[in-house]
């Protein structure tokens, strides 16, 4: 039995060209980019490419591309580094309520230390209301941070509204683009957005590396403590490595973006087209026109997330859920409760499938028949 794999929003699956650049580096370069002599030299050279590619890919200076771990810290560096140096300025900030927990969890924190913070709603469609913005705003705001494309449900907020909107505003605007990049034209100076998080393996990169693009002008601080490494923004001997790998990762992701979505968002319909024909009773969750291509999340009446996730697994589909799965359990998704409340049943009978490079129309229709033949068993 083919297992398949349909969970590239969680992660993917490196790209062969991503493993054999990084394979050479593996061997030729192993000095430290911050040494003077040539194998320092050598490192150092590999990060600048590297770095080059990642600003252009986004419209960016080179000198506001910041290497971090991963999309995570990426957002704790652009929330609490903004929040943290610009106090003096205000103590609100605005999130909202659909946020990756690498944002909740830090605005959270940020709570417990006396900043103000306001979770903007967003509503069945997915997606946040204008005027609820408008009317959150203070004085006192000093950064609004709104997700690009929602990990769970695949919809895309109104990036370029709310970057006009803030336009004339203090507060700084930081959007997590780890689900839109690759996909999605991104311009920073055209979406006025001043920090924007990506990540390298949701795009066929190497995990453990990510950038934050940070607006020259913005005052941000450091959160770890050590050397002058990223213009003193993030100190650590660099992931050259994940860097090259990275870089070759983007290249393709822009090279392909047009291909790729045009090829998911095919994928997505057959998929869907292939559960109705199987007389699959199923919701999407969200406003399917505003979701990214190569996202989509169905309500499944009458089932429950854990036995679901079970079941697709021993028939070798992997998939995934916003449901926090214990033992006995299922938490409901922090996104769709946002969307639809609390006690709505599709908080836990709702399937997150997400696709890739490596699937195919006929894996993905045979994916389909799978599912329904499950579901069709336990409803």
């Amino acid at each position: 039995m083919e297992e398949i794999y349909m969970d590239h929003a969680a992660t993917t699956p490196m790209d062969e060209e991503v493993i054999q650049t990084m394979l050479p580096i593996y061997h030729e370069v192993f000095g430290n980019p911050s040494s003077v002599h040539s194998f320092g030299r050598k490192a150092r050279q590999q990060l600048d490419e590297s770095r080059r590619v990642m600003a252009k890919s986004i419209h960016a200076n080179e000198k506001e591309i910041i290497f971090t771990s991963g999309g995570t810290e990426a957002d704790n560096l652009a929330i609490i580094g903004t929040a943290l140096g610009n106090r003096t300025k205000g103590n609100h900030i605005i999130t909202t309520t659909i946020e990756h927990h690498a944002t909740l969890h830090t605005v959270e924190n940020l709570e417990k230390q006396g900043f103000d913070v306001t979770y903007l709603p967003v509503y069945s469609d997915g997606k946040i209301a204008l005027e609820d913005l408008k009317k959150a705003l203070t004085e006192e705001t000093i950064l609004v941070s709104i997700m690009f494309v929602n990990n769970e449900t695949g919809v895309i907020q109104p990036i370029t509204a709310i970057g006009e909107l803030l336009k004339d505003h203090q507060a700084y605007f930081h959007t997590d683009a780890v689900q839109a990049f690759g996909l999605l034209d991104i311009n920073v100076n055209e979406l006025g957005v001043d920090m924007l998080t990506v990540s390298s393996h949701k795009i066929n990169g190497p995990k453990g590396i990510g950038f934050l693009y940070a607006a020259e002008n913005i005052k941000l601080n450091a959160l770890q403590f050590g050397g002058e490494q990223e213009r003193k923004r993030r100190p650590g001997t660099e992931n050259v490595v994940g860097a090259a790998g990275f870089k070759k990762a983007v290249e393709l992701a822009i090279d392909n973006k047009e291909s790729r979505s045009m090829l998911y968002q095919d994928h997505k319909q057959q998929f869907l087209a292939e559960l109705s024909t199987n007389n699959i009773k199923f919701e999407v969750n969200g406003d399917y026109d505003s979701t990214i291509a190569s996202i989509v999340n169905i309500s499944f009446p009458g089932t429950n997330v854990e036995t679901l996730l079970t079941n697709f697994d021993l028939e070798g589909i992997a998939a995934s859920s916003g449901s926090a799965c214990t033992a006995g359990s299922v938490e409901p998704s922090h996104v769709l409760s946002a969307m639809f409340g609390e006690n709505n049943e599709c908080t836990t009978n709702s399937i997150r499938f997400s696709f890739g490079i490596y699937n195919t129309t006929e894996n993905v229709k045979e994916a389909a028949r799978r599912v329904a033949k499950i579901v069709n068993r336990l409803t």
